[in-house]
């Protein structure tokens, strides 16, 4: 069973879901997020740039990266589902990264992006495999929730808006990338949150994974 708060933001009534169905847990989904604490969660540089509110992680501030840290499959991810609820607000930025590590200030290196961005000035639209497989249509709107949902199995990367496939993605094999990318392939790693700049604030709930075979 459920339980819900229902609240106010930006002008919208949301209901929160502050606990996981026993239905998504049968189906092998676990939580990577209390919804009340960052625990298990790391950040280095501009950690104010995150916060917890009504059941969910704000991103609103310099620019900084939230790394989950946690003891679920030792924060370590190869194949797997990704899945969680987002609202943007108007003009924002963020992004979803998986496959990387933790480092304490910067744009991560290692690893992939997949965008959170439904108005900015950046072109590249939410569901965009950052820089690898762009998608310039808008499929969500701002202050409205939504789902991001990422599969990982070998070299295919599935990335859902919605239940809709906006990227469908095959990494060649000794793929190669420039020198400031040459990390940005597929290996294993952990997930992590952006935090873009003063002017965006994005909103995630429900964050959780199911581990696929190897």
């Amino acid at each position: 069973m459920q339980r819900f708060v229902a609240f106010s933001i930006v002008g919208i009534s949301l209901a929160v879901v502050t606990a996981f169905s026993m239905n998504e847990s049968k189906k092998g989904w676990v939580s990577l997020f209390d919804g009340k604490s960052l625990k298990q969660w790391k950040v280095g540089d501009n950690a104010k740039t995150f916060s917890v509110e009504n059941g969910m992680i704000v991103a609103n501030g310099d620019v900084a990266h939230l790394f989950y840290d946690g003891d679920v499959h030792q924060h370590s991810f190869k194949n797997f589902e990704f899945k969680t609820e987002v609202m943007t607000t108007p003009g924002s930025n963020s992004g979803i990264y998986f496959h990387t590590s933790f480092q304490p200030g910067g744009w991560p290196s290692k690893g992939y992006e997949v965008q959170v961005n439904n108005s900015h000035t950046d072109w590249r639209r939410t569901g965009s495999l950052y820089g690898i497989e762009d998608v310039k249509e808008v499929y969500v709107k701002d202050n409205e929730w939504y789902t991001e949902h990422i599969t990982v199995q070998g070299k295919r990367v599935v990335i859902k808006i919605n239940d809709k496939i906006v990227v469908d993605y095959i990494e060649p094999e000794n793929v190669q990338r420039s020198e400031g990318d040459a990390m940005r392939v597929l290996s294993k790693g952990t997930f992590a949150l952006q935090g873009h700049d003063p002017k965006s604030k994005v909103y995630y709930k429900n964050i959780m994974v199911k581990i696929l075979p190897d």
